[in-house]
């Protein structure tokens, strides 16, 4: 029988917690967290249910261990369900140093089964169990004390209504043999590197709005700067240097306080503050960089008619494939699948291999060689062979 709704927030109620919800097949976990004016996600309510148990674990506790929920974490004969993972797991990466094992993520799941994409827990839950969540409480101040029943019930609801969500999906994906079309998704999401960001690739997560490679250079030496000073001071990167700010300095280079300081997008106080030398000193190291070891600068040629042509269709064909199988497109191809297929760079296309070859990618190839065209029959996209094609099997069997 179901236990009524606990607060933990003593560590011997914690372990015993812990071992109750390790007798499950799974567990479904959230967390309430702040991180508006923070670098680090501040961790105010760990939320956690099976079957028979559901619990809010309150790590602002003064001496609360969590040891023994990161153990219930590693568990590998417990399945660790979430909804949209990537943020609760990266606040136990930061806090533990490893990532829940085995993973259910309903929101890649729900992919899987033609739910749309990136649907929403709320309406997820519509769906599945025709509940209409109260999100009333979305917004709270989740690290101030005491929290209101109704506050605490809104949290628990994260994971109450996630156990139903997860056996209707889990009983779906199994019933049409889809489960290894997770695998590269949470493989992704089990991998720790996916939430570290180590400051000398802060770059990557940026834009590349550079009009050389020097300018290059000195955008990865700003944004480790950058990236490596916020961790330190657990700060926003924006509240230290905005991404555009980023941009401008980049190109511009700056040799001065009085040069950074007529930029537009660098605060006077700023240029001539400690951040104004920092930033300098990170165009110097620049400067003084082996271009060698700089990455290649993309430099994407112009479409040509035809393959923006091409791309058209790809983009038909990518949605009527998804809806025939009842599964979201974002998980087939994205937007650079189909600019490398349309464009004839079939290498290390996603798209191509696998079961979305089956399912798409073995369509698109066709469609680009010119051996298929599309055409609505009902409203419905349908695709066809093309002359050329059947002529080119007729000739193939006389020979």
């Amino acid at each position: 029988m179901r236990q009524s709704m606990r607060v933990i927030s003593d560590t011997q109620d914690l372990q015993q917690a812990c071992q109750d919800l390790a007798g499950g097949d799974f567990v479904t976990v959230d967390t309430e967290f702040l991180r508006e004016t923070t670098y680090w996600p501040e961790l105010c309510l760990i939320q956690v249910a099976n079957l028979d148990h559901e619990l809010i674990i309150d790590p602002m506790s003064n001496g609360l261990d969590l040891t023994p929920f990161f153990e219930l974490m590693a568990d590998p004969s417990v399945v660790k369900v979430f909804h949209a993972a990537r943020q609760d797991i990266e606040i136990f990466v930061a806090k533990s140093g490893n990532v829940p094992t085995p993973l259910f993520d309903t929101q890649i799941a729900a992919m899987v089964c033609g739910f749309g994409e990136s649907i929403s827990y709320v309406n997820l839950v519509k769906k599945i169990s025709d509940e209409n969540l109260d999100k009333s409480s979305r917004f709270t101040d989740w690290s101030q004390r005491p929290l209101t029943n109704k506050q605490l019930t809104y949290a628990l609801g994260d994971v109450t209504y996630l156990r139903e969500v997860y056996i209707a999906l889990k009983a779906e994906i199994d019933e049409a043999n889809r489960a290894d079309w997770l695998d590269e998704e949470m493989a992704t999401l089990s991998n720790v590197a996916t939430y570290i960001t180590e400051p000398a690739d802060a770059w990557r997560r940026l834009k590349l709005r550079v009009k050389d490679r020097k300018a290059l250079a000195n955008l990865i030496e700003l944004a480790a700067w950058r990236e490596d000073a916020a961790q330190k001071q657990n700060v926003p990167r924006g509240r230290l240097v905005k991404d555009d700010a980023l941009y401008d300095i980049a190109n511009q280079a700056p040799k001065n306080v009085e040069e950074l300081s007529k930029l537009r997008s660098v605060h006077d106080g700023i240029a001539r503050s400690n951040r104004g030398r920092d930033i300098l000193a990170s165009l110097k190291r620049a400067k003084d960089r082996d271009p060698s070891t700089l990455p290649p600068l993309p430099r994407g040629k112009p479409p040509t008619a035809e393959s923006q042509a091409t791309l058209e269709l790809l983009k038909v064909l990518l949605k009527s494939c998804a809806a025939r199988n009842r599964v979201a497109t974002k998980l087939i191809a994205n937007n650079q699948d189909l600019e490398n297929i349309a464009s004839g760079r079939d290498d290390g296309v996603a798209a191509l291999t696998g079961w979305r070859h089956k399912l798409f990618g073995q369509y698109a190839l066709k469609l680009r060689r010119g051996e298929l065209a599309l055409a609505l029959n009902n409203g419905e996209v349908i695709t066809l062979e093309t002359p050329n094609k059947a002529k080119a099997n007729t000739k193939a069997n006389a020979s």
